[in-house]
């Protein structure tokens, strides 16, 4: 494993790590989601760069255009739990509720 390798994986596991541990905050599992995200667009550029391919190439886009669609979502969420609870606290928030 490369040393490239090795540190998007660590920023991905950390990612991963901050968003099953700390969550008490909407906006904080939000960031985590986007970490893991930009780790995953970084690692698979540099993928598609080290293989010489043009067939992958548009790959790495698609992922930025998704996450991009993911963090508008989430911010979407956000700003709708904060104007309908009045905070974005993970633990006053209830699925089972309207």
């Amino acid at each position: 494993m490369t040393p490239a390798q090795f540190t998007f994986s660590l920023a991905f596991v950390l990612g991963l790590t901050g968003l099953t541990f700390h969550r008490t905050h909407l906006l904080s599992a939000l960031l985590c989601l986007e970490g893991m995200m930009l780790s995953l667009f970084i690692a698979l550029s540099l993928w598609v760069l080290q293989l010489d391919s043009t067939a992958l190439s548009a790959s790495p886009m698609i992922l930025l255009a998704f996450s991009a669609c993911e963090a508008s979502t989430g911010l979407a969420l956000l700003v709708a739990t904060a104007r309908t609870h009045g905070t974005d606290c993970m633990q006053n928030l209830n699925l089972l509720q309207c």
